[in-house]
């Protein structure tokens, strides 16, 4: 008699697992993560709060799996645009595009980011540890293009960095605020690669 475990039911495990993140993905930007619960996220996959509880231990774990899944994707398609001959801030400017598709990925971030402030939220070192990256990627490419001669004089790259992130954060916040508005909602990508353009010289 064969004791291996058939495979449908890995793969029912997989998609239950899939679901979930999808989920609270979605309520996590909602709500916020510490108003979101795992009775709602399991509700909505439709699975019992144990259930939910035999993929994720806890809301934390489920936390950390939805923001780990998030950087893979993202990671992948950054990456992409890399290898295909984009520069940094190309790239970046297409994340701001893609992300004008993705309302619940812009609304987790922002949300989770701002909640994260806290010392005590389980996010905290995560956004702690993926601005200093986002800064120190930005910087060395203007670091770069001041050795090339192309930044405009007197513009230093740290400070350029922290300009280039600063604005992708506000203009997600003033994207989504937009969305109900009467005008039409500001175009992320364009308005980045017009702060690049004004940091450069022709």
């Amino acid at each position: 008699m064969s004791l291996e475990v058939p495979r449908t039911g890995y793969a029912k495990g997989r998609t239950t697992r899939a679901e979930i993140l999808d989920e609270a993905m979605k309520l996590f930007g909602e709500v916020g993560y510490r108003n979101a619960s795992l009775r709602e996220v399991a509700s909505r996959v439709g699975i019992s709060h144990p259930g939910l509880m035999h993929h994720f231990a806890n809301k934390a774990v489920l936390l950390a799996a939805v923001l780990e899944r998030r950087d893979e994707v993202d990671g992948l398609e950054l990456q992409s645009d890399l290898d295909g001959g984009l520069d940094f801030f190309a790239a970046l400017a297409r994340v701001a595009e893609r992300n004008a598709s993705r309302a619940g990925i812009v609304e987790l971030y922002v949300n989770l980011s701002a909640e994260a402030t806290a010392t005590d939220h389980p996010a905290h070192e995560y956004f702690q540890r993926r601005y200093a990256d986002l800064l120190g990627h930005a910087a060395t490419a203007f670091s770069a293009l001041r050795d090339a001669g192309r930044l405009r004089p007197g513009v230093d790259p740290a400070t350029a960095a922290r300009l280039t992130i600063a604005a992708m954060d506000g203009l997600q916040v003033q994207w989504l605020l937009e969305v109900d508005g009467a005008g039409e909602r500001v175009d992320m990508s364009a308005a980045l690669g017009a702060l690049h353009r004004s940091l450069l010289l022709d």
